[in-house]
C-alpha cells in the first residue's frame, strides 16, 4: 500500500536551490572569461581556420 513520504524541509529546499545557482554563476563566470580571452586575443587553446577565399583574394 501506497504510504505518503515525509516534507522536505525549507531549509533543505532553499539549501539545493542555493547550490544549484552557485554552480550556474560559476559556469556563467567562466564562459564570460574564455570568451573575454577570445575577443582579446590571450587564448591558447584555440585554432582559428584561416578562410580559403581571404587566402585567394590576398595573391591578386
Amino acid at each position: 500500500m501506497a504510504v505518503p513520504k515525509k516534507k522536505t524541509s525549507k531549509g533543505k529546499r532553499n539549501q539545493r536551490h542555493a547550490h544549484w545557482k552557485a554552480k550556474a554563476g560559476v559556469a556563467a563566470q567562466k564562459a564570460m572569461s574564455l570568451g573575454k580571452a577570445v575577443l582579446s586575443g590571450r587564448a591558447q587553446g584555440f585554432v582559428y581556420p584561416i578562410a580559403e577565399e581571404a587566402e585567394a583574394g590576398e595573391d591578386s
